[in-house]
């Protein structure tokens, strides 16, 4: 069979998840609250179908039966996450024992079929006594973080090589501190400026935690969802409208994590509104001295930028929309389920900046999929024919394969995600699993893109 899209030898093949999404266990053996067990419980309403995460697709007692289905969809890398309140109850102190078995059983299954564990320490899920000290805004909870994450190395660092330190760091700032669709659904730019600045001093105080135990063959990395912000004209005010959003939503997370500094375009811009972080010049230095050995790219949509068409009212809150606007561009293609562009190239204009900007630093695509809602009307012959989700994801590697043709340093491709998981308000309205999960027994069944996706990894290629 001729291959018309090959890809590098030992390219990471693989799906993401998490351990919010997928464990479930919620009150089991000892495992504390984090924000979101929190958040259900006052507000169960928020929830597509007032569904919370202490079900989900009960990975913790299924996870053996998972890790066969990725064998047999010869999926040769994972990523998930170990919970901060199940390692550590309260996020400080005691380390449990039982959710240290636990992770020890799912990395020995997961090594035992073939499959290399990327293991992630922060996927928006807060120890819910931390959040009510102050979550990422407290100094004591960066350090509560450095202290959880130099535990995680020392507990699984002789097997576990990649490391993440946080998924999507910008989508608890937006969601918590900005847009409601996070706890502790706030509206407060200058918080939200100071809760992004102590993530990143946690990301690097976790990387020196990591360089210090000098973990062989050990790399660490962050996942960063990275939308290109594509300007409505060639107007310099358009121009200037998508430089200011790719500042706050890219490079204010992608700077600090690769050169150790923020773009002084950003500083500027945020000091001159009076709203720069509190900072230490020791949380400079150690930011300068600990960068990431990998990115991995998140990417689902473009950010499509106009500039402002009206002022700003005087009296709402200000944001970063104080400085541009969404644009809807007439003509673009939809996932109607999820309401975002499909925007193929995205990709590939994601993977030369980092090239051309960031050293070429090694990366890889640690998230992209498609979210259907009602996907059972699309069953036949006993599975699901999610021909559209193939079509996603061909579409999307044949621009992958394009950056890597033209020298891009991309080492693998895991889909958005293995089995349909749940995520956070939407629970499971939309599905983007290559395995669909029946909600009332926990069947699982391959959906036609799982058969699919383990032809596209035997090959290496489609």
């Amino acid at each position: 069979m001729e291959l018309k899209y090959k890809f590098p030898k030992g390219f990471w093949w693989g799906a993401a998840s998490s351990a919010p999404q997928s464990e479930g266990a919620a009150k089991e053996d000892g495992k504390g609250k984090n924000i979101w067990d929190y958040w259900h419980e006052k507000q169960p309403n928020r929830f597509f179908n007032y569904i919370g995460p202490e079900k989900t697709s009960d990975f913790y007692h299924r996870y053996k039966e998972d890790i066969d289905l990725m064998k047999e969809l010869n999926l040769n890398s994972y990523r998930t996450s170990i919970s901060w309140s199940r390692l550590i109850p309260g996020g400080i102190g005691e380390v449990n024992q039982k959710a240290v078995e636990f992770y020890n059983n799912v990395i020995n299954e997961m090594f035992k079929e073939g499959i290399e564990p990327f293991i992630n320490l922060y996927h928006f899920d807060m120890p819910f006594e931390l959040q009510q000290i102050g979550g990422w805004e407290s100094k004591k909870v960066v350090e509560a973080y450095a202290v959880y994450a130099k535990n995680c190395f020392k507990l699984f660092g002789d097997r576990v090589k990649r490391w993440i330190t946080f998924n999507e760091p910008i989508v608890p700032v937006e969601g918590g501190y900005l847009y409601n669709f996070h706890y502790p659904d706030m509206v407060d730019f200058k918080k939200a400026i100071q809760v992004a600045y102590n993530t990143m001093v946690a990301n690097a105080r976790a990387i020196e935690e990591f360089r210090k135990l000098k973990i062989e063959d050990g790399s660490i990395g962050i996942v960063l969802n990275l939308s290109p912000p594509y300007p409505r004209s060639n107007n310099p005010a358009d121009l200037k409208a998508s430089t200011i959003a790719d500042l706050f939503m890219n490079r204010s997370f992608l700077d600090p994590a690769v050169k150790g500094e923020y773009p002084k375009a950003l500083v500027k811009l945020i000091e001159k509104y009076n709203h720069l972080p509190k900072y230490t010049e020791e949380n400079k230095i150690v930011i300068k001295n600990n960068k990431v050995d990998f990115i991995g790219v998140n990417y689902y949509q473009p950010r499509r930028v106009k500039a402002k068409e009206n002022l700003p009212n005087p009296e709402a809150p200000f944001m970063p929309h104080h400085f541009y606007d969404e644009y809807i561009m007439p003509g673009r293609r939809m996932n109607p389920y999820r309401g975002w562009e499909i925007y193929e190239k995205g990709i590939y204009d994601i993977m030369i900046d980092i090239k051309e900007n960031y050293e070429n630093i090694p990366c890889y695509i640690s998230e992209n999929g498609m979210g259907v809602e009602g996907e059972e009307k699309y069953i036949s012959d006993g599975f699901i024919q999610d021909d559209y989700r193939i079509d996603f994801i061909k579409s999307h590697l044949s621009w992958l394969h394009k950056s890597i043709s033209e020298g891009c340093n991309v080492k693998g491709y895991h889909l958005w995600t293995f089995l349909d998981n749940w995520s956070w308000q939407n629970a499971y309205k939309n599905r983007y699993g290559l395995v669909a999960l029946d909600l009332e027994t926990e069947k699982r069944t391959i959906k036609k893109s799982g058969y699919w996706f383990k032809e596209l990894i035997k090959n290496n290629g489609f």
